[in-house]
């Protein structure tokens, strides 16, 4: 068989040659065109995308699918998603692809200029909402060429799949695969309103937490968030009976300050109520202090400079931020004063 493939000099005949590109310029063209679809899910936005017409797009997936043997989109009117066979073949190609494309994005990098390109960044809601996106404006001002596509989710974002460059992770992070820069540490505080201190009090102790009304946040797992306490060394995670629950962080906050109730919440959130008299915190001395507020990435190789930028950026300009919420002894007095 081998021996009908090749000439005398040991080369494949020119004809299977020609074969040979013509079906490699095909496949490239086609899983590009692949990969845009499963991005943008519509074959209109991945035409723009590409620069091609709907009917380029379409001829390239049906010859991808005709080479395969397999159908990779289920269509209909009004969506396009990935078959499980599509799916497959997505996660073996977009490594690839993404490998090509940061080659082309490094050798722009060396040969100067301003940087530019897409930032595609994570971030939980209440972080993403109060901290990040409100410094996009001032780091587009000064590199106006790079475009940032900022997606609030409270689930970690899987990098490789997602897409994502840079993330913004709250509390633990302890994944080996990748790198964690800490920004500035995540208080986490008891507060309550003081019209809700008026009519309640404030708990002390653990042991005073069931008798008030509590405010709970659920993750987008649909798992219930427990308060942590440092109490001797030791970290204790208690489980509220709620009147109030909400899946999002700028809810539960909310609903404190309308004193319904008290609720464990992060200091970026509180540390403004607190200093204007809005809320109370209480308890502060059982507050857990091993959590962080931390950007994360993959990797520090062949780092394009839109991304270094950012990240030296983000870091120093929220690093500067008063997010500390540290009560002292007098806002504690007041805070037991209110209680009693």
């Amino acid at each position: 068989m081998e021996s009908t493939m090749r000439n005398h000099s040991g080369s494949p005949p020119e004809e299977v040659m020609d074969t040979l590109s013509a079906g490699f310029t095909t496949s490239y063209a086609a899983v590009m065109t692949f990969i845009a679809v499963a991005k943008e899910e519509s074959f209109a936005k991945a035409g723009d995308r590409l620069g091609i017409g709907r009917s380029s797009v379409s001829r390239n997936i049906q010859k991808l699918e005709q080479q395969l043997g397999t159908k990779l989109f289920s269509r209909t009117t009004r969506s396009v998603g990935l078959t499980a066979e599509g799916e497959i073949f997505y996660e073996s190609c977009k490594p690839g692809i993404d490998g090509i494309l940061n080659a082309i994005e490094r050798m722009r990098d060396l040969r100067g200029g301003p940087p530019r390109g897409l930032l595609r960044i994570s971030s939980t809601v209440g972080f993403g909402r109060k901290v990040v996106a409100p410094l996009l404006s001032k780091f587009r001002g000064l590199y106006p060429e790079v475009s940032i596509d900022l997606m609030l989710c409270d689930s970690p974002a899987n990098f490789t799949s997602d897409g994502i460059d840079i993330a913004f992770r709250n509390g633990r992070v302890d994944d080996s695969h990748i790198i964690a820069r800490r920004i500035i540490p995540m208080h986490m505080l008891l507060c309550a309103s003081p019209e809700y201190v008026l009519e309640n009090g404030l708990p002390m102790k653990i042991e005073d937490l069931p008798r008030h009304r509590a405010i709970n946040f659920r993750f987008s797992s649909g798992r219930i968030y427990e308060w942590e306490f440092k109490v001797a060394g030791d970290l204790i995670k208690h489980a509220p009976s709620a009147h109030l629950t909400f899946n999002d962080a700028d809810l539960v906050l909310n609903a404190v300050l309308d004193g319904q109730g008290i609720a464990q919440v992060a200091g970026y959130q509180a540390c403004d109520h607190i200093a204007t008299g809005r809320l109370i915190s209480c308890m502060d001395q059982y507050a857990p202090d091993d959590r962080s507020h931390f950007l994360c990435y993959l990797s520090k190789q062949h780092m394009p400079s839109r991304m270094r930028l950012f990240i030296d950026f983000m870091l120093e300009q929220i690093r500067m931020l008063n997010l500390q919420c540290a009560v002292d002894d007098t806002a504690t007095s007041t805070s037991r004063r209110s209680a009693q």
